[in-house]
């Protein structure tokens, strides 16, 4: 494609060279940059791409797309713009042929919630026999194939690839979480999203290397609606009117008031192999669901999905039957090897969602709620304090265990759970390696035993030392069951 044709979309000035250069791919890492390559230099928090500019042109680039003037001639097509990760978004989706315009979008924000309602929708979706591309934190799938990705919402790049993918392979849907760093990365510029989802917000992510405050982050989480032809709003979130404010058509959930779709008369559920809920649909229609995830937020988690398939014109009891067969790997996972206590694996990695999972299980009355869980090293110290002060609210007995320590000492790390358990005086037991901490788990609970794994979720490593070393909960759990 010519540079002119690629840049169509962009404003940006020629600064040497021709727009008539012939480019062949695009790159904005200098190690992929080829023969005939559009380098982009994007600016990120630990470098900044137009530090190597002279590695691309010695790679062959044909083209460089920066935000500032080379320091030097570099002999080839250079183009200045003001925001480079912009206009990486826009240049993606025409050399890809603009896949996206040719499906229907489905973009989700929140601060929790976004995996599990994109499993509900593209359940329900299969349901009803299309086929649906899927883009989050646990990777990228086309049907049941599975890509691994790097962040919720990758590059705008690798996107729109992943969307030219699912289109050749006969997907008529996307939906995919859309994540605040997605969006101020300008990662889903451009991308008209045919429906729009909004489950919550509440302090996270805030810090270094992140947002700069919860005003950054609500700004950045509002910016999906004015890409949005129809938006689903939760109206239980007091924020949901400032985030939705350019949206254009807005239709509303609640387990609490009066909206579009409602929940009501939740009833917590608990049999062998099932920990849910069920609850009746009322509003625009009327149905009874039945999950197999405990808790009313994740309910409210299906109200949401059901809400966004209803508007796309699928059937009640189409959307009752996807929701009852949806499961989500590390999140309210329940282990059914485990038949003398009730097991399961969860993702929670911050206070709100430990509090929400614990509080949650509380009201199923087990004879002992047991949570095992470490904190996350290289992050904010106050995160593993207000996890610990959670563990002992609800928690009859935590396990404190290893998570991902990263560079960070775990006994520096686990310090700081304990000061948070100590709040409210919770009995801990600190097992440091977290297989032997599993093992004693399943060695020492019994009937009437409900027991969390916390934090590692999806996850099958942990990060030591910048090493990731294999690591599944769940392998362990059966691994263990079959020598007993």
């Amino acid at each position: 494609m010519k540079l002119k044709d690629l840049l169509k979309d962009v404003t940006s000035s020629c600064l040497s060279g021709s727009m008539e250069t012939e480019v062949t791919s695009i790159a904005y890492d200098s190690r992929k940059v080829s023969e005939g390559t559009l380098f982009v230099c994007l600016r990120g928090f630990a470098t900044d791409g137009h530090k190597y500019i002279d590695d691309a042109v010695k790679a062959g680039a044909a083209a460089i797309l920066a935000e500032e003037d080379p320091d030097h001639h570099t002999g080839v097509t250079v183009v200045k713009t003001d925001d480079t990760r912009k206009a990486l978004a826009f240049i993606s989706a025409r050399w890809f042929g603009h896949p996206a315009e040719k499906m229907t979008m489905i973009g989700l924000t929140g601060t929790k919630g976004k995996t599990t309602v994109a499993h509900m929708i593209k359940k329900i979706l299969e349901e009803e026999g299309r086929k649906v591309g899927m883009i989050g934190t646990l990777g990228a799938f086309i049907g049941s194939e599975k890509m691994e990705t790097r962040n919720t919402t990758p590059e705008s790049y690798e996107l729109h690839h992943m969307f030219r993918q699912m289109l050749d392979a006969g997907c008529s849907h996307v939906v995919m979480e859309v994540s605040s760093q997605g969006l101020k990365m300008h990662r889903t510029d451009g991308i008209t999203f045919d429906y729009a989802a909004f489950l919550n917000i509440s302090p996270d992510h805030i810090g270094a290397g992140e947002h700069e405050d919860f005003d950054d982050y609500l700004n950045c989480k509002k910016r999906l609606f004015s890409q949005a032809r129809v938006t689903v709003a939760n109206i239980d979130d007091s924020h949901w009117q400032e985030v939705t404010a350019d949206a254009d058509e807005v239709y509303t959930v609640s387990l609490i008031r009066d909206a579009d779709f409602m929940g009501r008369n939740i009833r917590n559920i608990w049999e062998p192999k099932i920990l849910g809920v069920e609850f009746e649909i009322t509003g625009k229609f009327d149905e009874k669901i039945v999950l197999n995830m405990p808790g009313a937020y994740n309910a409210e988690n299906a109200l949401t999905a059901a809400g966004i398939a209803y508007l796309m014109g699928v059937s009640p009891d189409i959307i009752a039957r996807g929701i009852s067969e949806t499961r989500v790997k590390g999140r309210t996972q329940l282990l059914t090897d485990v038949h003398f206590s009730t097991f399961l694996i969860d993702y929670a990695h911050n206070a709100l969602s430990m509090e929400n999972l614990l509080k949650t299980l509380r009201e199923y009355e087990p004879k002992r709620l047991i949570c095992l869980f470490g904190g996350g090293g290289n992050k904010a110290r106050q995160r593993r304090f207000d996890m610990g002060e959670m563990a002992g609210k609800y928690a009859d007995l935590t396990i404190i265990t290893l998570d991902n320590p990263r560079f960070e000492s775990t006994e520096e790390i686990n310090k700081d759970i304990i000061r948070g358990l100590d709040v409210y005086g919770g009995e801990y037991k600190v097992i440091m390696d977290r297989e032997e901490a599993i093992h004693y788990l399943i060695d020492n609970c019994g009937e009437g035993d409900i027991v969390a794994l916390i934090g590692k979720g999806h996850e099958e490593y942990q990060e030591i030392e910048g090493v990731k070393h294999f690591f599944s909960e769940e392998k362990i759990v059966s691994e263990y069951l079959r020598t007993k």
